[in-house]
């Protein structure tokens, strides 16, 4: 593909992303060069100046032909360098020492090593400011090899979830933990999974659920279905559960989910059926709002649905008990 520099094209984001495509393209020989031009986004090929967020006006595209580390080479006088490095960390807001102790590969990769992990980055929208809060998380990513390391995710991301492509830094800046999960071992077993779960459909993950893929189906999601199940309910009603409230898989069954349940169905007295038809209530604090909207309830001697209880603010739960008491006495009255 050729592109025309006449267009006002960004190299920085167009190079970044062509490479990308050029590594899709082999992973996925079958696509038709329309899907492959699909993936860009459309401001590549626009006229109109690029979102500000993708702006990037101290690249140089000379330096980035392509995302691979080049050989190692000695300098005369390695304190220099190493002080460079110091001081690029510290400019993305990276905590050098941390860095270094957590990733010592740092100390002899060369600096043009940690620039392209942030063009790289960069090219799918991910601001400086955020990119190194990620790269502060995981340090290990500073030397990682763009091509080796997250194309894939890049490519998995797109292809195999389908998540939009101005969704992908979306995904990514809510689950950091993505760029340092394996595709192979941990994200599309986990997706399997999901979809077999019923994230499917109209229920497909988003930019807001991928979170979900870097959890061990062995030890953070079977629990949590089996933990419902053992309520009574069927696969297929907990299925219902977890795709109208995703949040159900990342709670603990010890800590939250359990304690709920406990509560519910000895103090409240409650139906699991109930459960079945309002599944957001797991999301809610126990100590913050069940418990203190369940015991002001009792003291007025008041019943509401689950739900009614629950999803209001404060306010408009002040409220909503202020006019059940009143019908409560205008009744008495008549």
């Amino acid at each position: 593909m050729r592109i025309n520099p006449g267009y006002g094209v960004n190299f920085s984001k167009t190079i970044a992303v062509y490479n990308f495509l050029e590594y899709s393209c082999r992973q996925h020989c079958l696509l038709q060069p329309m899907v492959i031009i699909e993936l860009y986004p459309k401001f590549f090929f626009s006229r109109n100046p690029i979102p500000k967020p993708f702006k990037n006006p101290n690249f140089n595209p000379r330096n980035i032909v392509q995302f691979s580390h080049q050989p190692i080479t000695t300098h005369p006088n390695r304190g220099i360098i190493f002080r460079e490095k110091v001081l690029y960390l510290e400019k993305l807001k990276v905590n050098p020492e941390k860095a270094f102790r957590q990733n010592p590969t740092l100390r002899t990769c060369p600096l043009r090593t940690l620039k392209s992990v942030e063009q790289c980055l960069s090219s799918i929208g991910i601001h400086r400011t955020e990119m190194g809060r990620i790269l502060d998380m995981f340090p290990a990513l500073l030397t990682c090899e763009p091509h080796n390391d997250i194309y894939p995710l890049l490519d998995f991301l797109l292809n195999e979830v389908r998540i939009p492509y101005h969704d992908v830094q979306k995904s990514i800046l809510r689950c950091p933990r993505l760029l340092v999960s394996s595709v192979e071992n941990r994200l599309r077993p986990v997706l399997c999974f999901l979809r077999g779960l019923g994230f499917v459909g109209p229920h497909s993950l988003t930019c807001q659920t991928t979170l979900l893929l870097v959890s061990s189906v062995e030890d953070t999601l079977l629990p949590k279905v089996e933990f419902l199940m053992g309520l009574g309910l069927t696969r297929v009603e907990v299925s219902n559960m977890v795709v109208r409230s995703p949040g159900l898989l990342t709670l603990s069954v010890a800590n939250n989910l359990g304690p709920k349940v406990e509560f519910f169905l000895n103090e409240m007295k409650g139906d699991v059926a109930e459960l079945k038809r309002f599944p957001q209530y797991f999301c809610f604090s126990l100590e913050k709002r069940i418990k203190p909207r369940y015991a002001e309830l009792v003291r007025l001697g008041l019943e509401i649905p689950l739900q009614e209880m629950l999803r209001v603010s404060d306010g408009e739960f002040d409220s909503r008990l202020f006019e059940l008491r009143l019908r409560e006495l205008e009744g008495r009255l008549e």
